[in-house]
Parts: structure tokens; sequence; C-alpha cells
């Protein structure tokens, strides 16, 4: 049975109206999308249209502003849920994203960290409450007994090598194996490595050109050169190199140009890279005379001690690397298959991405987070330290370094204005028209230069460089929440906490406790009743960074806040801890930012009921507006003393306490740990990893198959696992806790594929899972997608009312050959008629013209000039659907009017063998 119904239409201002414009043509996408809706009752908002018909139907956004490349993802959100990740089209503008399921789009928004993309940015102008204080540094902290940052005692050298590309698992094209090497003049015996991977930039720049004119191809087009991003770190490069590090920096354009549509946003193909370039690096060694002549000291390399540096995804990249060096990845899915004759001892992760929240437990790493980063802005690299509380011996230390003032790009000079061989620019976008950010505008007390910035992340390195690598533990404190600072790096003010190294006992919100006088809360979670941080809070919190999932499991805080001084917050943890060892108790806790002078005082209590009052802390927030995630902990220690003295057993703590001493406030807690000082030596864990798979199967024409999501388990050892199972409709999650071993099928996703010979949307079924304890997890995101493999039907347009005295409605019917399971759209463009007078914008209904253009009547014009392409449906289901066109009756005399409509392509290119449609509106007698 056919039912025929009057629906909405979606349509889209564009540059060029007409059929066949040279303009339309090569923009591909209008400049400015306007309210356009998916069915009469659900307008979408600005910038978005639903574009396509059938199975390729996509849900698109364009940006006023060109979006730079970056290494945030950019994500579609509806509802609360996440849709997608689209593709970006070549304009810099436009993203789009296959709509593969009938979710209603409500509440859209684009999100990449965190951050709205969709929205101006019309508050990162507004002063937030103490702005003073806001624009005001921390105090300068002091000096530690060495500096890292100060150059060495050898001269260096630079040469570089481009070998043959190397092929990829995930990716088409083959990937550049070239890298820039600074090495030590004048240096003897072994001496060790440090490799630097840049993260996700533009890859081809046309020299001469603008910023425009850069693209994320791979290979480059003619007329365009790959830009060197891979000798932004030469600054860095020699400063190792003249204290004694065979440093070397690889590009990885291949894998920037083509990690658009891969599920981990190309971290494996990015390990991959890291992996050959080792292994070429230890065949040299073993072999000199096989490196190449512009390759300094290549014999002298010693593979045992590396340092691997990563700059945003190159940071997620370098640790998969780690990771898969001493777990290895299933070998579908890896693009080094050969022997692992390398050792990691440590991981430095500049402004990183950490798509799958699953950093290394064991390999000692250092997180450096920009204060003003403007592409990873959530500054989600704090879960390279979090995220390893717990999972395995705890013997490495994971660093978290804030430097106040930082943005993204500066850490790398090929990212830098002034400095890139390429177009650049500042992450941090501040609208000219606007007011300045109060921390992190350039020319604010608070935000560094380019040089500032670029010399402090050099000492850091550096630092972590001398620690991991050298074993000096004189650097320590400035990386593990002592409080030094390292005056090469001035002005910069740099914060640091630690998890890991000699910490024992710990506090955990995480584990199972309970809380009184304050509020076990959850990192992520949409009832705001739940979460730690309000949905209206200015500014966000590292710590609770969001993944995969709208609602997450197992990351908290204890949220305190008081109107009044003595209202104590207790942490009773499952079983006592022990705190043996101690010297202090470290305790990360955050503040609002910008405030100033919250004290709290800390006590413990034994199993045997003995309670002891260790001292008062301090803490101030970060400088922090609302576009900064300056809630981030700091570390804050008071020595256990007083609890010898009072007798308490130590070995058995069954109560932290927290009792406020300002007149009012709020505070989070993460943790609190015995400290003690010193680097242990860390022995990686043998633990199970897990990697999830990603079976594409086509749903065929009838009967029922049943396919299993692919989960492997290798390996060795046992541990727990968290997965959860996304519903592809709702987008609630289902999380089971499982025991993982090698060998075993942990958990069982079954998927249900019924076949038809009737077009519907793909189906496609996620499962998530992350490490809770003794366990690694590769692959993190996969599943099943079931193909529809059914042809789209053909449709048609008739007139139905093509011939109206004004005020009447213009009407064509939509008619499907059969019905479908979703909705089928024809776009249909209003071009210049080729006889007679043309209606005009004042002809037809003006909330039509609004709705369905963008434009207002006036001035008035033809109604070819309002730039109408519309995009008529059928729902799903029916058959057939009207599309109208609204006149008004006005009082002049006028000649007898038309319009003309042709049906177009998804591009506003006229169909062929489909003759124009034309509607004529006459007079009124």
């Amino acid at each position: 049975m056919n039912h025929t119904r009057r629906i909405g239409v979606t349509a889209v201002a564009v540059l060029a109206a007409l059929a066949g414009s040279p303009g339309l043509a090569q923009a591909q996408q209008p400049p400015q999308a306007v309210p356009l809706t998916v069915d009469a009752d659900n307008p979408l908002p600005p910038g978005w249209r639903v574009t396509g018909t059938g199975t390729a139907r996509e849900l698109v956004w364009r940006s006023d502003r060109r979006v730079p490349v970056g290494d945030a993802r950019v994500e579609f959100h509806a509802d609360g849920r996440l849709l997608g990740v689209p593709k970006a089209a070549d304009d810099g503008h436009t993203f789009r994203l296959a709509l593969g399921t009938a979710t209603p789009l409500k509440e859209l928004q684009v999100l990449a960290a965190g951050s709205r993309l969709d929205a101006p940015a019309a508050n990162a102008g507004k002063q937030p409450r103490n702005s003073a204080a806001a624009a005001r540094p921390p105090a300068r902290l002091p000096a530690n007994s060495v500096d890292p940052g100060r150059p060495g005692t050898y001269g260096t050298a630079t040469g570089e090598y481009d070998l043959d590309p190397v092929k990829l698992p995930g990716l088409a094209q083959p990937v550049e194996m070239r890298a820039v090497v600074v090495a030590p003049r004048g240096a003897t015996g072994k001496l060790p490595v440090a490799l630097f991977l840049h993260g996700r930039h533009a890859t081809c720049f046309k020299p001469g050109g603008t910023e425009d004119d850069v693209t994320i191809d791979w290979p480059c087009s003619p007329g365009t050169q790959p830009i060197p991003s891979y000798k932004g770190y030469l600054k860095d490069q020699k400063l190792l190199a003249s204290q004694g590090y065979v440093t070397v920096s690889i590009s990885a354009n291949g894998v920037n140009g083509q990690d658009g549509d891969v599920e981990d946003g190309g971290a494996q193909a990015r390990s991959s890279l890291v992996r050959q370039h080792l292994a070429k690096w230890a065949g040299w060694a073993a072999h000199p005379g096989n490196a190449p002549a512009s390759v300094p000291d290549a014999a002298a390399a010693d593979l045992s001690r590396v340092l691997l540096v990563g700059h945003s995804r190159g940071g997620e990249g370098v640790n998969r690397a780690a990771m898969d060096s001493l777990y290895p990845p299933p070998a579908a899915q890896d693009g080094y298959r050969g022997p692992v004759r390398w050792k990691i001892r440590g991981t430095v992760l500049v402004g990183p991405t950490i798509f799958g929240q699953n950093p290394v437990a064991d390999v000692p790493s250092t997180t450096i987070l920009p204060g003003c980063d403007g592409d990873v802005s959530d500054l989600q690299g704090e879960v390279y330290a979090d995220g390893t509380r717990g999972i395995s011996r705890g013997t490495a230390l994971h660093s978290a370094v804030y430097v106040v003032g930082a943005n993204h790009n500066f850490f790398n000079t090929e990212w830098t204005p002034g400095k890139s061989e390429a177009p650049s620019s500042d992450d941090f976008w501040v609208d000219p028209e606007g007011q300045p950010d109060p921390v992190c505008s350039p020319g604010t007390r608070t935000r560094l230069t380019a040089d500032q910035q670029h010399r402090a992340g050099a000492t850091y390195i550096a630092a972590a460089a001398r620690l991991f690598i050298a074993g000096d533990d004189r650097v320590r404190p400035l990386l593990d929440g002592t409080g030094r600072r390292a005056p090469s790096a001035d002005p910069a003010r740099v914060l640091t906490h630690a998890v890991g190294a000699r910490r024992t006992g710990g506090f955990l919100p995480d584990t199972p406790v309970k809380v009184t006088g304050g509020r076990l809360c959850s990192a992520v979670d949409p009832d705001p009743a739940v979460a730690c941080l309000a949905p209206d809070t200015k500014g966000s919190s590292p710590h609770f960074a969001s993944w995969q999932t709208e609602k997450e499991t197992g990351r908290r805080a204890v949220a305190m806040k008081w109107s009044a001084p003595g209202t104590a917050t207790t942490v009773r943890p499952a079983a006592p801890r022990s705190l043996s060892g101690a010297r202090s108790l470290a305790l990360r806790v955050f503040v609002p930012p910008n405030s100033t002078g919250t004290q709290l005082d800390v006590a413990v209590t034994d199993s045997a009921g003995r309670r002891a009052e260790l001292g008062r802390v301090r803490v101030d927030g970060l400088p922090g507006s609302e576009r900064t995630a300056s809630y981030w902990a700091r570390e804050v220690r008071v020595p256990l003393t007083a609890a010898t003295r009072a007798g308490l057993d130590l070995k058995h703590v069954k109560s932290l306490e927290l009792t406020p001493r300002s007149r009012s406030g709020k505070a989070w807690l993460m943790d609190a740990w015995g400290w003690a000082p010193g680097t242990p030596v860390v022995r990686p864990a043998a633990l199970p990893r897990v990697d999830i798979g990603r079976l594409t199967v086509e749903e065929g024409d009838s009967g029922t198959r049943t396919y299993r999501v692919p989960v492997q388990v290798s390996g060795h050892g046992s541990g727990k696992v968290r997965f959860s199972v996304l519903d592809p409709d709702t987008g609630r999650v289902k999380d089971k806790l499982v025991t993982v071993r090698p060998g075993s099928t942990p958990i069982d996703v079954p998927v249900v594929v019924k076949g038809d010979t009737r077009i519907g949307y793909d189906k496609q079924q996620d499962l998530v899972a992350k490490a809770v304890r003794g366990a690694v997890v590769g692959s993190y995101v996969g599943g099943v997608t079931a193909l529809n493999d059914d042809p789209a039907p053909e449709i048609t347009v008739a007139p139905v009312t093509d011939r109206v005295t004004e005020g009447g409605t213009l009407t064509w019917r939509l008619t499907l050959s059969e019905p479908a399971d979703l909705e089928i759209s024809q776009p249909i463009q209003v071009v210049p008629v080729t006889e007679g007078a043309e209606l005009s914008t004042k002809d037809v209904d003006p909330q039509w013209l609004m709705d369905y253009s963008g434009d207002s009547p006036d001035p008035e014009r033809p109604i070819s000039r309002a730039h109408l392409w519309v995009w008529a449906g059928v729902p799903a289901g029916a058959t057939t659907a009207d599309f109208t066109v609204p006149t008004v009756k006005d009082h002049l005399a006028e000649p007898t009017e038309s319009l003309r409509l042709v049906l177009t392509d998804d591009n506003a290119h006229p169909l062929p063998d489909h003759p124009a449609l034309t509607g004529t509106v006459e007079d009124t007698p």
C-alpha cells in the first residue's frame, strides 16, 4: 500500500546556484550552510545538512572558518552520544559522516578533544571572574640542583636518510622512511638513542602559497611539496646530541595523509613505522657498513637504551610502539614482523592524544601538557599518568608536566609562524573581533612566546632522558611533583605531579572505597548529580577527558564542597593501605582555576583506631579560562613523622581524612600515596594483551546469520579488562569486567544479520575495551559491520499541481519504485527560467524562503538568485511524498510567472535524461 505524505525538505545555500556553474563545481560544498530539516518537526542548526540518497546519505557540517588539520579527532555528536568521526573535505571547512543508522539528529555538536567547533567562540573573550588572578602566573619554584636544559660538552653533526617506503596495514599508499639525524661529535663508546615522531599536521604545501593551499594528501600532488614536520625538533635534538645522545626524528606524512579512515586514528601504523626505523638502526649498529653514508654515528647507537619522544598523535604512536615492543600485536594488523632488537627505557609525550586510553604501565613516561593547547584542548594526555594506576607493578614513574601558557604547535618549529618552511598558525585561535583570552592570548602575562615554549619543551625532554636513560635521580624532582624548576626553562611556569616509582599504598577513588563528608563522583557521566564537574562548568579537567562512551565505569574522584571550615571528608578503602617505608603522604588535589589559598588539614587513622594529624597543605588553582583544561591536580605532601610519633601502624592505615580550613570552597582528590624519594629499576611484567578486530560482512538477500565480534588474547598470565558493548540504536553501554587469558575467548558478542532485498542502513555493532588490572589493550575498538547490499529504488518526480493562481501551492510528487527502510532523498535546484517572467523572492511564502534558503525576500530578485538547492525526501516505509512551494497573493498586476526546477546529483550537477520541471503562477483575476 502506498502512502502519500507532505513532508519538510532539506535545503542549503550555495555559492553558485546555476547548474553547471564552475564556482559550484570547484567548491563542492557551499561556504555557508543554513537551517534545514530532516523532517518537518526537527530543524537542523545552522551549518548542518543531510545529503545523499539511501545508503549514500551523509550528515554534513560546514564551518565558517577553515578548520586546520590537527591531532584531535573531529567528532559528530547527537543528543550526548558519539555519532562518528567525519571525513574532512579538501576545503578545510566541510566535514561529512555517513549516516549508517536512523539516529535522531537532535542536539548536534561538533567536538574536537571536548571543545565545540560548531559554536562561535563567543565566550572566548569574556573575562571570567577573578580575571586578574587568571592572568597571573604561578609563583616561581626553587631551582633544582641540576639543570638538564644546559647544553652538554659535545659538538653536533647532522645528516639525513631517505630509504625505500614501507607498506603498512590499513594504508593504501606506501609510507616514507625519511629522517633527520643529529649526533654528538667526538663521543666514544656506545650512545643511547632518542627517536622523535611528529604528530598529525598538514602534509603538503605550495611554495609561495598560503595556509589555504596546504593539504593532507598523500602522496603530494604535482606543484606541492611535503611539509618537513620531522625537522621541527632540531633544537631538541641538538640539545640531546650535545649531551651524548644519537637523535633521530622521523617523517610520518604518509600516515597523516591516510589515517582519517583508520579506526584507531593511525596509532598502530605509527607504531609500525617507529619500529621499522628502530630495526634499521639495530641493523646498522650490528653492521655499520650497511648504514647510509649520511648517517652519523650509526655504529655507536646503543639500542638497549632508547627514549621515544612523540608529539600529539605521535605521542600515541610511540606509546603503542612501546607496547608493541613488549607485547607483540596480532601479525595481521602489524607493519613490522621482525625481532625486537631494542629496549625502550622511557617515553616523552608532548601534547599527546590517547584515543584508546591504553597507556603502557611498565614503561616510564613524561607527558607534557600545554596549558593553552588549542588542538588537543582537553589535555587527554593526562591519562598516560592516571590510566596506569593499579594496572601493573607500579614501579615505573609516570609524570605529568603542565606548562602554563604553552600552545600545541610551537613545540615544533615547522608548525610555528616565522620559523616554518610551510604556512603555519597558532592553534589557540582567538577571534580578532572579540576580547582576548585572559590566559592564552599572545601578550598576556601567562602566554609564552614560541621561543620560550620550545626552550621549556626541550629542557623537560632532556630531563626525562637524563632520568629514564642515564638514571640520574637528581633530575627526578623536576618531574615527580617535588616542586623544583629547571632555570633553563625560565620564564615558563612548569608544574608537575606523578604516579608510580616509590609510591605505595594508594588511596584511589577508582577502587572500592567509602566516602563520608564528600562525594564519590564519576569522571564521565551525563548525570550532573554523578559527574565530578557540572556540565556548565567554565573550563574542563584533563583528569576527566572523555573516551568512547558517554558514561564510564571505574574513573572516579572525591569531590569536596564546603561553606564553612571544619567539616571533614573521610576516604575509607575496602582494605587497609600500607604506608610502610614512605617518608610522606603525597596527595593530588585540584581546586577551581584562579582560586588561591585553599587549605586542608590531613589526617590518617590505622586499623586500631589510632589517629594522627599529619599537617596542613595549601592548594592554589592554575591560571584558567573557560577555554582551558585547568582543573588539574597539584601534588602536595605532608610528612608521616607525626604518625610515627603517635605509634600508628603504617602497614594498616584504614582511612584518610581531609578537613578544609578555608572559609568556603571546592576541591577534588584524585588520589593519595605513600611517597619516598628514588627511582626504582623497572622490570616489565608478563601480561596478556587484548586486541579487538573488525569483521565486515554483507547482509545477503535472505536468511539469518550470526557473526561474533573478533577478540584475540595473546601474551602471558591473566588480567582484568572491562569490555563495553555499545548499543547501535541508543548509544547506551553495557559493561562487563572479564578475566582474560591468552588463547581464551573473553567475551561473546553475537551480531544477528538478517538478509533481505530492501535497501536499509548498514548495521554496526561496536565493542571497546580498557585494561583494569594486569593486562594491556592494543586495538581497543572493533566490532561487526553488516553492509546493506541492496540497490536504491528508482525515484521519479512528477507534477501534481504545477499551475496555480497566486496564493496557491505548487506541488510535485516524489515516487519510489518500491519502499525502503530508510529515507530516500532527491536534490532539486531552482535555476533561471528560459522564457517568460520568473517568480521573485516576494512571490513565495517568506518563511518558506527563509527556512530553505536562509535568505530574506528583500531585496526582491528572481527566485533563482536565492540560491535554493532543496533536498526532498521520501520517508522510510513510504513510496511517495510531496514537495511544495507555497506562493503568496499580492495586489500587483503581474504577468504569468514561473520557476524552473532541475534534479541534481549530490554535488548540484544536473542529472542527465531528467527534464526540467516548471511551475507556473498566474496573476489573480
